[in-house]
């Protein structure tokens, strides 16, 4: 068959083809509901999963620098909806800063996301972490160096953040590069101001790839920790049903997709060197982290959230 004929069927077939999808477009398909898992007395309104997260913390949560009406998004909120889906309970997302005593305590919301897994607070549960994190140092994609007190490196920090605290307590106060914003950071690593990047690796990752940076994570600055749900203490039923779907998401993959929607890949720390405090003039001391790396959900993704250019969301380390 000559080739101007093979094109010709294959555009018949294409056009067929997009025929039936349009024909399938006209009958929406719904999923079956799942039944509710979770107690009526167990949430603050029957049949929906009230979940608080912190709208100023992107990418878990935020809003979308040109639509600051939108709702909030990120990776909270797509976890936040996986965990009603898994209990058979409609969402609703609630923002409650950084408190979550204050919020659980109040009644105002039945779970809170984003909360600090190395937080020491008994006066409500927490959850497994569902997603890894701990200060990074990020450098260029070539760049596999990892610094030394000696080699006095200049790493750029936002100011004022735990971050910007590690440099200078692992380094000196002379390796610390300060800048306004994460985004500053990563330009002046790609400037040549500084030569590493120092940032929660959840939030720095964000910024790198909404901003299109090449970068990486080389080392560790602290032992990894992670973000857990909280629930409120005496709620037990909740609690269980929590941590059930909570397993469900960090084993069956699904966090390895919602961090891949976020962050363009999931992130993996459990292979990465610790640089643990150190005396001048000589190598630093290091481990290899032994964090498992918690990856993710499906989702709505849509719209890098919060559009962390300024990534003022560092600050809230």
């Amino acid at each position: 068959m000559k080739r101007w004929k093979v094109a010709v069927v294959i555009c018949a077939i294409a056009t067929c083809a997009s025929l039936l999808l349009a024909g399938c477009n006209s009958q929406e398909y719904k999923p079956p509901a799942k039944d509710q898992t979770v107690p009526a007395a167990a949430l603050g309104q029957n049949g929906t999963l009230r979940v608080g997260v912190d709208a100023s913390h992107a990418p878990l949560a935020g809003k979308p620098a040109d639509n600051p009406s939108a709702d909030i998004i990120g990776i909270d909120v797509d976890v936040a909806r996986y965990l009603a889906d898994q209990m058979g309970l409609k969402v609703e997302i609630v923002d409650v800063g950084n408190d979550p005593a204050a919020a659980l305590d109040g009644g105002k919301v039945d779970v809170v996301l984003g909360v600090d897994a190395s937080e020491d607070d008994g006066t409500y549960w927490k959850s497994e972490p569902y997603l890894v994190t701990g200060v990074a140092l990020f450098g260029t994609s070539t760049e596999s160096s990892v610094p030394t007190l000696d080699s006095k490196p200049k790493i750029a920090a936002q100011g004022s953040t735990t971050s910007s605290w590690r440099v200078t307590n692992l380094f000196g106060d002379g390796s610390l590069v300060t800048q306004n914003n994460l985004k500053a950071a990563f330009e002046a690593m790609n400037s040549g101001t500084a030569r590493y990047v120092a940032s929660d690796a959840v939030v720095g990752t964000y910024v790198a790839h909404v901003n299109g940076y090449n970068e990486k994570i080389v080392a560790l600055l602290e032992d990894p920790n992670g973000f857990c749900a909280a629930v409120a203490s005496n709620n037990t039923d909740l609690q269980g049903a929590v941590a059930s779907a909570i397993n469900k998401l960090t084993s069956g993959g699904i966090i390895e997709i919602i961090e891949s929607q976020w962050l363009g890949e999931p992130l993996k720390l459990d292979s990465i060197t610790v640089v643990k405090s150190q005396a001048a003039n000589t190598t630093p001391a290091t481990t290899t982290s032994s964090a498992s790396s918690a990856s993710a959900s499906a989702a709505s993704a849509s719209s890098a959230s919060a559009s962390a250019s300024s990534a003022s969301a560092e600050s809230a380390q």
